[in-house]
């Protein structure tokens, strides 16, 4: 318990120094540039992947679950578009990019600590915590909505490419579906998650990077723990969000 408390603590003390104001500007706008195509950009790929079959799932499973002939066929189309908007664009991509950003800034962050590189930025007068780690919060923070925008329009691209190659649904149908009593705040709902899961992605993932006490190896459990309690605030905070939100 009192390790927890401390670590707890350590987590919000260096969120203190990671938004204490920059002595230059410019060089942390150039950064966050470097971080939206490093952290953002490079992530396109592997969003499009998955929310593609991901749409492509939930739309098949979805047939073979209402194949009762009262229920409307354009439904398929409803349950995808809701599944998708709800809850795979947001929860199930943010998951993903805790494995591969989180990943990624613990290992980058825990090297420079262990190669002594944060220590020479403290030695020269610079907030290495803020320089480090604040570009990157920045860069998610704009980066990871606009992927949940398109993990969206994929994922129900993928369940129509699905459902009307298998021939479980008609496209007219299918459309009609997905237009069906759309409730747009379910967009501000998916966004305002993925805003709140990018800030624990970067900020833990950085934690456990700029705390890392040793060699390589630490580094290589520092990335694990990023991954593996990233995951689970995501959890926590999927469930406390969902009752704000849409209660």
């Amino acid at each position: 318990m009192i390790k927890f408390l401390t670590q707890f603590g350590r987590y919000f003390l260096l969120l203190k120094k990671v938004f204490s104001r920059p002595e230059k500007p410019y060089v942390y706008y150039k950064q966050t540039m470097h971080e939206l195509l490093y952290l953002g950009f490079y992530s396109v790929g592997i969003t499009a992947i998955i929310s593609f079959f991901m749409g492509a799932v939930i739309t098949l499973q979805t047939a073979y679950n209402t194949e009762n002939p009262i229920y409307p066929t354009y439904l398929i189309g409803l349950g995808c578009r809701d599944s998708i908007i709800l809850e795979f664009s947001s929860t199930i991509t943010a998951l993903i990019l805790a494995g591969k950003v989180g990943s990624s800034i613990a290992s980058e962050i825990g090297t420079m600590r262990v190669t002594e590189q944060i220590d020479a930025l403290e030695m020269m007068g610079v907030n290495s915590a803020s320089y480090l780690i604040l570009p990157k919060i920045i860069a998610t923070l704009l980066f990871f909505p606009i992927l949940t925008l398109l993990s969206i329009c994929i994922g129900i691209l993928g369940g129509w490419a699905a459902g009307t190659s298998a021939g479980v649904i008609t496209s007219a149908n299918f459309i009609y579906g997905i237009q069906y009593a759309f409730i747009p705040y379910y967009i501000v709902y998916s966004l305002t998650k993925m805003l709140v899961f990018a800030f624990i992605i970067t900020s833990v993932s950085s934690f456990q990077g700029y705390y890392v006490d040793g060699g390589s190896l630490e580094v290589g459990r520092a990335s694990t723990k990023a991954v593996v309690f990233s995951s689970v605030m995501i959890l926590l905070f999927n469930v406390v969000l969902t009752q704000l939100l849409l209660s």
